[in-house]
């Protein structure tokens, strides 16, 4: 009687143990799933977010981002009269930053280009992530602000990494942690997610949280999404490297 109380003992152990195990594609799907499926995901042509952005030392800015298939990306960050703008047409990478004095635009070294490849994929580096050369490995789960949740690597085909937070009930992103290299020095970045809302039919972010990885929630930018446009048609043009006088 006794072994058999230790059985049923040692069985009942491990019963969450086997509950919370997961492949990395499994764990994949439940996130698309989550998200909205994939039928609804890849129904989304274009994204407009608004919002404000709020760092450091109490400044607010507004807030723009336009994300285009097939891979196009364009942030606005407007304050004070002045906008900078970081764009990549699927080709070139560039931006105009007139708070560092430069009203002309800028093309941007291969390293940033390399970012903002993976920020303009709608669909994002888990969907059809091997077709995209990217590699996957799940680790178990790690407590995240007292959450246990899921952890999942992704080592992208650019040569950076980006580690997802899956919420163990929802299974959508609360936190990815990314190692990026820019000019050969290795820069590591932490984003906190949340307050999702569903637009059209997919999950998007209305909270997020970002700034180096191990930082306190106080010292992170802030972005509050406070409109989502899905599917507006927009110009091409405006992602693309603008066309610059020549200079007598």
């Amino acid at each position: 009687m006794r072994c058999s109380n230790m059985l049923a003992g040692w069985i009942l152990a491990l019963l969450p143990l086997a509950a919370s195990a997961m492949t990395a594609d499994e764990l994949i799907q439940k996130n698309i799933e989550a998200r909205g499926g994939l039928a609804a995901i890849q129904a989304v042509k274009s994204v407009v977010l608004t919002g404000k952005f709020r760092g450091g030392g109490g400044f607010e800015a507004d807030f723009v981002q336009k994300t285009a298939r097939p891979g196009m990306l364009r942030n606005e960050f407007s304050l004070q009269g002045m906008t900078q703008i970081q764009a990549y047409d699927g080709k070139d990478a560039w931006q105009i930053s007139p708070f560092g004095g430069r009203k002309d635009p800028d093309k941007l070294p291969d390293d940033l280009k390399k970012v903002f490849q993976v920020q303009a994929d709608l669909d994002g580096p888990l969907i059809d992530y091997a077709t995209k050369g990217n590699k996957v490995e799940y680790l178990g789960t790690e407590d995240v602000d007292g959450t246990l949740a899921h952890k999942l690597k992704v080592t992208l085909a650019t040569g950076n990494e980006i580690t997802y937070f899956f919420d163990p009930d929802y299974f959508l992103e609360i936190r990815t942690q990314s190692k990026t290299f820019v000019r050969g020095t290795e820069q590591e970045s932490e984003t906190d997610l949340g307050d999702y809302e569903k637009i059209n039919g997919v999950y998007f972010p209305m909270a997020i949280d970002s700034g180096a990885k191990g930082s306190s929630s106080d010292e992170k930018g802030k972005v509050e999404v406070t409109n989502v446009e899905v599917n507006t048609a927009l110009d091409q043009a405006q992602f693309a490297f603008p066309a610059t006088k020549a200079k007598p």
